[in-house]
């Protein structure tokens, strides 16, 4: 049984604080949901990705079949997107209406506000018994207030959804430590297993999660028997989406393909590997991500674009226009030869500068994607630095910039406190790091998975800052 901070005090003084700490709660939901409403209202967008999975989930209510469509209308199977998104938008469309994504993004509000409670009851449960209710608040206020995830809520891509299933799985692997049973045997399970069929890289909750929640059962005084039973019909029930998924891909393609594919190709399509090795010769930001990376193919590839770092002397320069030139000339397509031209250049520069292309850029990738301003989502323009072009973006590309490193440093004071479920944290983080190391085009949201972990530390670290002036956390008895 957990420790009731407030058993010692007077019997009259509990209402008064429960209702301070339920308007507190109120409060805190009410603001995040006004900011979700407003960016819904004020940068709510349907295209590029939205649209693929939109299209695959009309064809899977339509037809049958978890296909694209091409220009002539005829259906394409395809493995280039894992089926968890669409399945929720084809639920939605069921529900709201075919093509309704304004209602599946009403949805994602709610489920993101729900994600922020299951964090702050995640927070009371690991932190140390004095902080809890105040962790707990301030945990609440951190993630319901963050713009950086409200925004993605009124979009209708992955990220919401991805972030709803990181918090579930974290409250119920806590909730597991401390009370081994069923229910929160098969909500981690759920979370887990859903977060790997909308993203691939959302298996890393399960592999960081997965050891602690095996750590709770065998602190338990449940029997072996119990124990082995739960532990395979819980496996069991994780794996059977993705056995179906390997089935149908092998089924229809002929490959073995249990998640995605890493260029989101379909088998015989080009994957264009000499023109990825190059462009991680050079590429260290989003700007270059969506100048260069985005257009390519099927669109200008603007030399004078290419930042002087992609040229090592005035020879590789004449070279790559060469190159782009032929590009060009084949109508903007990787062709076979324009292809393997990038490759062998590629080569030449990483054989001149290996600790570039494998330490130093990838590094500096990675860091762009944790402390670039957030702004990819809005009305802002990519040289937002330059004060002279708009002094009002400029401003507050710094203040977004400022607020990220706020949420970093506030979750690395978290993490000095070691509060329980820390190693898992910090292990998600650094090996999400290490996996975005590895790609050519840095985007900020490629490490937007990783903030529920920040809310949750940042919480803690709050928490021991202001315990005292927050009141009784009334949900205590929800998380039991």
């Amino acid at each position: 049984m957990e420790a009731d901070p407030l058993s010692q005090s007077p019997a009259p003084h509990r209402a008064p604080a429960r209702l301070r700490s339920l308007v507190s709660i109120a409060l805190a939901l009410l603001a995040g949901g006004v900011l979700r409403v407003w960016m819904l209202m004020k940068f709510f967008e349907v295209n590029g990705d939205s649209q693929i999975y939109g299209g695959l989930a009309k064809n899977l209510l339509l037809h049958g079949q978890f296909a694209s469509s091409g220009g002539d209308g005829v259906l394409h199977s395809t493995l280039i997107r894992l089926p968890g998104y669409p399945l929720f938008l084809a639920a939605c469309f069921r529900l709201f209406g075919m093509e309704r994504y304004g209602a599946a993004v009403w949805a994602q509000i709610i489920l993101d506000l729900a994600g922020c409670l299951l964090l702050a009851l995640c927070v009371r449960r690991i932190s140390a018994p004095r902080f809890q209710s105040a962790a707990a608040h301030s945990t609440l206020w951190l993630a319901a207030l963050c713009p950086f995830t409200a925004i993605y809520a009124a979009e209708p891509l992955t990220e919401s959804l991805t972030l709803f299933m990181l918090s579930l799985a974290l409250w119920s692997a806590a909730r597991f430590q401390d009370r081994p049973g069923w229910g929160a045997a098969l909500a981690f399970t759920f979370a887990v297993m859903y977060a790997a069929l909308l993203r691939p890289d959302g298996a890393l909750v399960g592999v960081v999660l997965v050891p602690a929640v095996v750590w709770g059962v065998l602190r338990s005084n449940r029997s072996p028997g119990q124990h082995s039973r739960m532990a395979l019909i819980c496996a069991l029930l994780a794996l059977a989406p993705f056995a179906m998924w390997t089935a149908r891909n092998w089924h229809v393609f002929h490959v073995f393909q249990p998640l995605a594919p890493r260029y989101a190709t379909d088998p015989g399509e080009e994957t264009d590997l000499g023109w990825q090795r190059w462009v991680k010769t050079w590429s260290l930001d989003f700007v270059s991500t969506f100048d260069i990376y985005w257009n390519v193919p099927d669109g200008l590839l603007d030399l004078g674009k290419l930042p002087s770092r992609a040229f090592d002397s005035p020879a590789q320069r004449a070279e790559t226009a060469a190159i782009v030139a032929d590009y060009e000339a084949n109508g903007e397509q990787l062709t076979p030869a324009v292809d393997a031209r990038f490759a062998q250049l590629a080569e030449e520069r990483i054989a001149a500068h290996p600790l570039r292309y494998y330490v130093e850029l990838p590094l500096g990738r990675m860091a762009d994607m944790w402390l670039r301003p957030r702004v990819e989502n809005l009305p802002i323009d990519l040289d937002w630095w330059v004060y002279a072009h708009h002094n009002a973006e400029t401003r507050f590309g710094w203040f977004y910039a400022a607020l990220n490193a706020f949420y970093l440093l506030l979750a690395i004071v978290g993490l000095c406190l070691r509060p329980r479920l820390w190693p898992s944290m910090l292990a998600y983080m650094l090996l999400r790091s290490v996996l975005l190391c590895t790609i050519e085009a840095p985007e900020a949201r490629y490490t937007l998975e990783c903030f529920p972990m920040l809310f949750a530390l940042g919480g803690v670290a709050l928490g021991r800052v202001g315990q005292g002036r927050l009141v009784y956390w009334p949900i205590r008895h929800a998380s039991r």
